[in-house]
Order: structure tokens, then C-alpha cells, then sequence
């Protein structure tokens, strides 16, 4: 019966620590979209790991932190970003709360955009590590889209397959 006993603690002590960390990222999260909507760059880009990368809604948009943080600069300077706020997040912690995974649905000036990415856990503190922004395209909708991009995606398709 101890066994049991000690078993059930356990189990719950890891559940309410998940828990926790669940909270803690959705802190993360909203704190990191609402220093983009309030054009707070330094809050924005504390809540990043030093090697982070953020990929974003054109194909050519693989930054690395120091290049993102480059390209934004002047928006965050005008005092607009963008502004994410998430509508549906799912989170997922690994099992010793280094790392955690999670997507989001965004409503944005984009409209219904997915975030996705991993957050790791740095000196007792939670921050992005890895972010993909996606646009949400409904499925009757992609013929329609894809006839739209097919002019620059074929050129960058080109331009891609010649660096192999």
C-alpha cells in the first residue's frame, strides 16, 4: 500500500509540474505576441533563445535571431510589428521540462494565421527557440492560391534548384 501511496505522489507531483510548465509557456507566449503588438523590441527579443530562428510566411523567411532581429528593427522603431493573438494553442512538454512543443492558431491582420515551434527551458525560464508562422489557407481555396504564387514560386524554385 506505500508503494501505491508513493506512486500516486509521484504521478501527481509530475502532473501539477507539467501543469505549471504549461502555464508558464502560455505566460511566455502571450508576453512574446504582446511585445510584438506594443512594438516592445527588447521585450520581444529577450523572450527568444540566443539561437533562435523564426521562419515566416514567405518562403524566403528563415531567420536566424541576430538576422530577424535586423529585419524588424524598423518596424518595432515605427512602433507597429505585428499583432498574434492566439485563439486554440496546444502544448506539449518533454518528460524531464527542458524542451516543449505547441502550434496555435492566430488571429492576426493575416487573418487566421498557425504558429508553431519549440520553446526550451533557459536558466529556469522558458523562451522560443524555434518558430514557424504559416497562413492559413482553406482547402477551397488552394487552387486559387496556388494559381496566384505560381509566377514567383517558379522562379524561386529555379533559383533554389541551382544553389543544389
Amino acid at each position: 500500500m506505500k508503494r501505491i501511496s508513493l506512486l500516486l505522489v509521484l504521478l501527481s507531483t509530475m502532473v501539477f509540474a507539467q501543469e505549471d510548465d504549461k502555464t508558464q509557456i502560455i505566460e511566455t507566449l502571450d508576453a512574446w505576441h504582446a511585445a510584438a503588438g506594443a512594438a516592445d523590441f527588447d521585450a520581444y527579443f529577450e523572450l527568444m533563445t540566443d539561437d533562435a530562428v523564426f521562419i515566416g510566411t514567405d518562403a524566403s523567411e528563415n531567420w536566424q535571431r541576430d538576422e530577424f532581429m535586423s529585419f524588424s528593427k524598423p518596424y518595432f522603431d515605427k512602433g507597429k510589428a505585428w499583432n498574434f493573438t492566439a485563439v486554440e494553442r496546444n502544448i506539449y512538454v518533454n518528460t524531464d521540462a527542458s524542451l516543449a512543443w505547441f502550434d496555435e492558431l492566430l488571429d492576426t491582420q493575416m487573418k487566421i494565421c498557425r504558429g508553431s515551434g519549440i520553446l526550451k527551458k533557459v536558466d529556469g525560464h522558458w523562451k522560443v527557440a524555434h518558430y514557424v508562422l504559416s497562413i492559413a489557407v482553406p482547402n477551397d481555396l488552394v487552387d486559387e492560391l496556388v494559381a496566384l504564387k505560381k509566377e514567383k514560386d517558379d522562379l524561386l524554385l529555379q533559383e533554389l534548384k541551382m544553389k543544389e
